[in-house]
């Protein structure tokens, strides 16, 4: 439960949040019927998600969790707060994939295979004349009722229950269509001519006139309960398949740790880890949680939390993240973050959020659900009584009212946005892009200009040694490595990056003597008996070596100027260095219709060196701006009509992330920038912008391709039943269809790369 400053229905802002897990629901009809209930209560907000079965519920002060609960109850269903997490399974025949593990869906794959093989030969006897003896019907009786009263005992029971609180729920068409069919069957058995040795039944695809009393439904009551349990038991399967991305990505972390405590080894559960705790990764061994390293020397492999293949070198000082593995060296760690605080944890309810969440497309899909099916009954009754009057035939226009109750169920209208979005979200997070929730994939559809900050997204983030010129007859090498070790003695960021090179390039570096800070000017100091110097300390200086300062400068470089006993020896140029994926990136983002501009504090030359290298238009460049001036330059692109999207990792970004229409944080930035966000790129990778984008527009396309399939068969297939052109088990197969080919083609989103 956390705290938040959402509004509530009743106007009041919430105090707290909470998530139920919701029982009982069977359609989008019964997910919209509970968010009703729980939206009526006053100080109450709350989502009801149908493919998660979850509310996600902000309540204001003097509301109880207890009341939401027993609001739910109340309306025919169940409702309780997520027990504990529990240990990860051991094996992956433990998990939720595996069916035959799955109490719930164990269950109903026994209630399937059982009606399934008692259907079997009532629809054969139906549809084929040849295979119908002398009272074949009695038989298709006895195989059919145990079909009808036990494998569709869950619809008949959700009916019923619905019916008490005064609703009509898809399971309230398939109960009274079933039952109505064998009702039908019953009476033309035992009242009728139907129960007669000898006769013989036809089966139609389409409605036809009949003799009612010598006419039974058999096998329409007990092949629509088996085919409408087969899409009820592939629904469920594809749902949980669409969960997997979150659940295996919370079973990530490790479940014992090494901790030192009194200098050895204690093997104890990651929940025990505190804050400030010190413990031991082996080689092989994942991290238990995110924490700096404060011994030893390793790799360490990101690739299950970013998506990113090669591992990462880590040393004392460098910080990892929980869940990683460590691909070499013994690594000693200091807890920084445990629980619910860790990346990982943050990351998974960054998904569990969105997931939970709903796009706009689908509220109208939940508004269209909820008055859905009384419109549906009213139908088929009109369609009763239309062809009754017009045709005399009671048989036929039972036959077409029927076939209306059964193909009309909104089971695909409630399924189209949630699976997709689990998918999709799920999908993201196993690439390192978390989405933060269903209304920021309309944002992506819309976005024609991305932003990008300059430090730490386009560039690294840190100074390195990029150019070195010497004068006439000096050594390089001899430059580098008495430069370098002066540099070493400095805590400077250019100093840094100096040193760094120098001892890349030139190895060891010697020690220092007599090391003195001129400020604003540079270093001297004593190098193997030399009085060497860095910085601006030269007054004069050789023609080739002014000119490589000067051109330095004009590629936005740092030039220092180094030499010893009173002589400017050589140039080095230092700068922020641009990675090497941003020039891919930008081009990707043009690809995708966008026009990307760079942002930056620093000064103009700098910033137009860099855009020219990454592939920027000097005119779409803002240089020397003012962090608190970035949210003012996102405005005013705004107020030109562009649709803007922000990309950055730092403080100064928050402000201008949460103004942007589409506010993309990278994951290696500041918590602040990641908190602001719509999209976090775990990777400190710029192209992971543009998969983000595709990503988001692709689960997108999917929801708006589900929807368009599940409005488009039920506006297109109730005009059919009505007419009497749809056998009622031939509509009811359909039905079944509709709902499993929108999970299917949500799962397609798993494939995306």
């Amino acid at each position: 439960m956390t705290s938040t400053t959402a509004q509530t229905g009743g106007g009041a802002p919430a105090t707290a949040e909470v998530e139920l897990l919701i029982g009982g629901m069977t359609c989008a009809s019964c997910a919209a019927r509970v968010e009703k209930k729980l939206n009526r209560m006053a100080g109450v907000s709350a989502t009801v998600n149908f493919a998660t079965e979850k509310a996600k519920v902000a309540y204001a002060d003097g509301v109880r969790v207890a009341d939401l609960i027993a609001t739910v109850e109340r309306t025919g269903y169940t409702a309780a707060e997520p027990p504990p997490p529990e240990p990860a399974p051991e094996t992956a025949a433990d998990t939720p994939e595996h069916p035959e593990r799955d109490p719930e869906l164990g269950a109903l794959r026994h209630r399937l295979l059982v009606s399934a093989l008692l259907a079997a030969p009532v629809v054969l006897l139906a549809m084929i004349p040849a295979l119908q003896f002398d009272n074949w019907q009695w038989l298709s009786l006895t195989l059919a009722a145990p079909v009808v009263v036990w494998g569709g005992a869950p619809f008949h029971r959700a009916a019923w229950t619905n019916l008490r609180h005064g609703a009509a729920t898809m399971d309230t068409l398939v109960s009274v269509g079933t039952l109505a069919a064998f009702g039908w069957s019953l009476w033309a058995l035992f009242l009728g001519h139907a129960g007669m040795p000898g006769m013989r039944d036809e089966f139609r695809l389409t409605v036809s006139r009949m003799d009612g009393a010598s006419t039974i439904y058999l096998e329409v009551a007990a092949g629509v309960v088996a085919l409408i349990l087969l899409g009820r038991y592939l629904e469920a399967r594809s749902k949980r398949r669409a969960g997997a991305a979150l659940r295996a990505l919370m079973e990530l972390g490790a479940k014992d740790v090494a901790v030192v405590r009194d200098g050895r080894e204690v093997r104890v559960p990651v929940s025990s880890l505190a804050v400030g705790d010190r413990f031991v990764v082996r080689p092989g061994e994942k991290i238990a949680t995110d924490g700096t390293v404060v011994e030893g020397v390793s790799a360490v492999d990101t690739s299950m939390l970013t998506g990113e293949s090669v591992p990462v070198d880590v040393g004392p000082g460098d910080r990892v993240t929980g869940a990683t593995v460590n691909a070499g060296g013994r690594l000693v760690v200091e807890a920084g973050r445990v629980g619910a605080d860790t990346r990982l944890a943050r990351m998974a309810k960054l998904v569990e959020d969105a997931q939970n969440g709903k796009a706009e497309v689908q509220r109208l899909a939940d508004r269209v659900s909820a008055v859905f099916v009384p419109v549906v009954l009213l139908i088929a009754l009109g369609t009763f009584g239309v062809r009754l009057g017009v045709t005399g035939d009671t048989a036929a226009a039972f036959t077409a009212a029927v076939a209306v109750l059964i193909i009309a169920c909104p089971c695909a209208l409630g399924l189209a946005t949630p699976t997709a979005l689990m998918v999709g979200t799920g999908r993201g997070a196993q690439l390192g892009i978390l989405i933060k929730g269903p209304e920021v994939l309309e944002s992506t559809r819309r976005v024609d200009t991305v932003v990008l900050d300059k430090t730490g997204t386009v560039t690294t983030g840190r100074m390195s040694l990029r150019t070195v010129c010497v004068a006439d007859g000096e050594d390089e090498k001899e430059l580098l490595r008495l430069a370098g070790a002066l540099e070493h003695a400095s805590e400077h960021p250019v100093a840094r990056a100096i040193a760094a090179g120098a001892e890349e390039r030139a190895g060891a570096l010697p020690a220092v003597e007599q090391f003195e800070n001129v400020p604003g000017r540079g270093v001297r100091g004593r190098v193997d008996g030399r009085e060497v110097a860095v910085g601006r300390l030269y007054d004069e200086l050789p023609e080739e070596l002014a000119r490589a300062a000067r051109e330095a400068e004009q590629q936005g470089r740092t030039a220092v100027v180094a030499g010893w006993d009173g002589r400017a020896r050589g140039v080095l140029a230092v700068a922020d260095a641009v990675k090497e994926s941003s020039a891919e990136a930008v081009r990707e983002l043009r690809a995708l219709g966008l026009t990307p501009m760079l942002l930056t504090g620093d000064n103009r030359t700098v910033a137009e060196a860099v855009a020219k290298t990454v592939g920027i238009d000097p005119g779409d460049v803002f240089a020397e701006v003012l962090p608190e001036d970035k949210v003012e330059v996102v405005r005013r692109l705004q107020r030109e009509g562009r649709s803007v999207a922000m990309v950055g990792d730092g403080v100064n970004d928050a402000a201008a992330l949460a103004t942007a229409d589409l506010g993309l944080a990278m994951g290696t930035g500041t918590d602040a920038a990641i908190e602001a966000g719509d999209l976090t790129l775990v990777r400190g990778d710029l192209r992971v912008a543009a998969d983000a984008i595709r990503l988001s527009r692709r689960t997108l396309a999917t929801i708006k391709g589900n929807l368009v399939w599940a409005f488009g068969y039920n506006v297109a297939a109730l005009p059919l039943a009505a007419a009497g052109l749809l056998n009622p088990m031939i509509a009811g197969a359909a039905m079944a269809f509709s709902s499993v080919f929108v999970v299917t083609n949500s799962l397609r989103l798993r494939s995306f790369r």
